[in-house]
């Protein structure tokens, strides 16, 4: 494998300029969710002119689209592109970078082994807000047949792998009835007193929730006017769990409480889910340890996360509980100097670091696929590391 691995770091540095354009281009240009048309027609365009075959729309999404190459019989590995912005704060994310990486990991590996036997794909996935993106490619089949997902996200750690959270979206209505406060209040049912209630009672719970799970809610409706008892409250709860078996239990505590606040206030209660849910991500330590030592021959360590800090929750989950999957985090600014989410690492996504970066994630993105492409163990050792781990419900 020396002599591909060689070669791989020769296409990716034939094309590092190329590559640091794509990134400041769509820096430049940034797009917010479901708006990223630009971006995505950049990333095909770069594709279709080596000779991927191109699918746009994906799944139905018009911003997601599927670049293959290879004979189509044998292993097969995705290489996961985002691009979509935050409003207001560009590429605050650094998705110009993702994408990028994961378009030299694509090209590079394509131009050093030719077509491979098995599948190569480059997967363009759409901003995860409104259960779309990567849970709507997960449920359309795109994953299917895929022995890994491959993909790295720029950040403020340096990190083998991404603890990050399942989640999802609840909402809680409460029925009661109306009434005038001074007039006749023994004949009201105060429904937004009954919401309030609930989030005394959430208060309470949160003290003995295992370490990653929290329910953060907010009030969306809380009646009309102050001279009228409110007949509608309705709070729409984010609930995270360190695993989705937690989530769930977690969704459950929400429900009983929300039952049990009814009961007690005369309210009736409606609880339903709202968007997708996104699933913990299932790191496999087969691909993101071959990935961690193909980066560290380029100059960048990667070590464990730190242990209790969880960095928010991705549909790539939903993707990682399927197939073997990496999501390691490297650094682009240092903790100490910030945050993602803020004009600083807006900048860094632009920076020298943030190129360095980009084209080191490219080559140990494509030399682990060339892993996996090309080596029938690996994918077995990483198929084995997944179940192990989906029985042991991590």
């Amino acid at each position: 494998m020396g002599a591909v691995y060689d070669r791989i770091h020769q296409e990716v540095a034939a094309r590092a300029d190329r590559l640091w354009d794509t990134a400041l281009a769509l820096h430049r240009d940034p797009e917010p969710a479901y708006e990223e048309h630009r971006a995505a027609g950049l990333l095909t365009s770069e594709l279709a002119r080596e000779g991927f075959r191109v699918d746009r729309g994906t799944a139905g999404l018009p911003t997601a689209f599927t670049a293959s190459a290879g004979s189509g019989s044998g292993p097969r590995v995705a290489l996961l592109m985002e691009y979509d912005a935050l409003p207001g704060l560009g590429h605050a994310c650094g998705h110009n970078l993702i994408a990028a990486a994961g378009l030299g990991a694509a090209l590079a590996l394509r131009a050093a082994v030719g077509e491979p036997q098995g599948s190569l794909l480059a997967v363009g996935t759409p901003a995860e807000e409104r259960g779309g993106g990567k849970v709507t490619l997960v449920e359309a089949g795109v994953f299917d047949g895929v022995d890994a997902a491959l993909m790295v996200h720029p950040g403020v750690y340096s990190w083998s792998s991404a603890p990050l959270t399942a989640s999802a979206q609840v909402r809680v209505g409460f029925h009661g009835r109306a009434a005038h406060p001074t007039g006749n209040p023994t004949e009201g049912i105060d429904a937004l007193g009954a919401l309030i209630q609930l989030f005394n009672t959430l208060g309470v719970l949160h003290r003995r929730l295992p370490s990653g799970s929290h329910i953060q809610g907010i009030i969306t409706d809380g009646g009309r006017a102050t001279n009228i008892v409110p007949d509608y409250a309705e709070g729409l709860f984010g609930l995270r769990g360190a695993t989705t078996a937690a989530l769930e239990e977690l969704a459950g505590e929400l429900e009983r409480c929300a039952a049990g606040t009814a009961t007690a206030t005369g309210a009736k209660v409606t609880v339903e889910r709202v968007g997708g849910r996104y699933e913990h991500f299932r790191d496999n330590p087969e691909l993101s340890g071959r990935f961690a030592g193909h980066l560290a021959r380029v100059g960048i360590q990667l070590t464990e996360p730190e242990p209790g800090v969880y960095l928010g929750s991705s549909d790539i989950g939903n993707v990682s509980t399927r197939v073997p999957a990496i999501h390691p985090f490297i650094a682009i600014m240092d903790a100490t100097d910030g945050s993602d989410h803020t004009p600083l690492f807006a900048a860094a996504a632009a920076s020298p670091r943030g190129r360095h970066v980009l084209l080191a994630a490219a080559e140990a993105l494509a030399c682990t696929a060339a892993d996996v492409l090309l080596r029938p163990e690996v994918s077995a050792r990483a198929w084995a590391s997944l179940r192990e781990k989906a029985a042991a419900g991590l």
